[in-house]
């Protein structure tokens, strides 16, 4: 159970970084150019920018804290920050009429909930 929490973590942070390094560093519209990134033409830059150093904070709050021991309880508490983060992600892409994108975002965040309850409960790092 251990280890599969470990790898859910994994692959939520790899995302969550390759996520929120693209919206920093990348431009606004070249994103909206992009499949999938079209909904960032219709909010602000700063907007975007301040998403992806979110995403790039849990990244590090999904692998970090808990590898380095440095407040582990974050991993959860992360972990249920990136649930609502899907969810207006589904919402946002839903309206857009990209389905196949809010089925992705459905399977990040039913990672998310496995690394949560794991975290909270049965594999938490406190017990």
């Amino acid at each position: 159970m251990n280890l599969a929490l470990w790898i859910a973590a994994g692959l939520l942070a790899a995302v969550a970084l390759t996520g929120g390094v693209t919206k920093t560093f990348v431009p606004r519209e070249k994103l909206a150019a992009v499949h999938g990134g079209g909904w960032t033409g219709d909010v602000g830059p700063v907007f975007v920018k301040t998403l992806g150093v979110l995403e790039t904070l849990a990244a590090a709050g999904l692998v970090l804290t808990a590898a380095l021991g440095i407040a582990p309880v974050l991993v959860p508490v992360t972990a249920v920050c990136w649930i609502l983060l899907m969810i207006g992600a589904m919402i946002t892409h839903g309206r857009r009429g990209e389905s196949a994108l809010v089925v992705l975002n459905l399977a990040y965040l039913a990672l998310a909930v496995f690394v949560a309850w794991g975290r909270f409960g049965p594999e938490s790092f406190t017990g």
